[in-house]
């Protein structure tokens, strides 16, 4: 998916089980943003960052929603222990990842696998990737001034 791409109507299974649906937000801006875990330095930095400035990604027009490829269960306890006010897909089975194209391989320390380029996607009202935030970009303490 790249700017002026469609996003897809279906999104996935949130924490809950519920299904979410980008028209669920119709008249805001979505941050659709995906990360590899939960619960590592990383992850955890970027979630609280938005945590912190939700309000005003509110006031600004937008609503967050994280992407990873854990359990809904491990979404749970991620948004618990990080009292986070956004809802998290569980894309356990790598649809929206990879239709988005931010799973492939990696490697860290010389050894390569498969996982998710974190990446964030913002979509306008009209259901319209108008910005990309790749993953040399991403900045996981100051994710959303970048985003504002």
């Amino acid at each position: 998916m790249k700017v002026g791409d469609k996003a897809p109507e279906y999104l996935g299974l949130n924490e809950k089980g519920e299904e979410i649906h980008l028209s669920n937000y119709r008249g805001r801006k979505v941050i659709l943003y995906f990360y590899p875990k939960d619960s590592t330095s990383g992850c955890t930095a970027q979630a609280c960052n938005l945590r912190d400035n939700y309000d005003e990604l509110r006031r600004a027009g937008y609503e967050v929603i994280g992407v990873s490829v854990d359990s809904e269960k491990s979404h749970q306890k991620f948004i618990e222990k990080n009292n986070l006010p956004f809802t998290l897909i569980a894309d356990t089975d790598k649809k929206l990842v990879e239709e988005f194209g931010v799973w492939g391989e990696k490697s860290m320390y010389g050894r390569k696998y498969m996982g998710t380029f974190r990446t964030t996607f913002i979509i306008n009202e009209e259901g319209i990737i108008e910005r990309v935030i790749g993953p040399k970009e991403v900045k996981t303490k100051e994710h959303a001034a970048q985003i504002l």
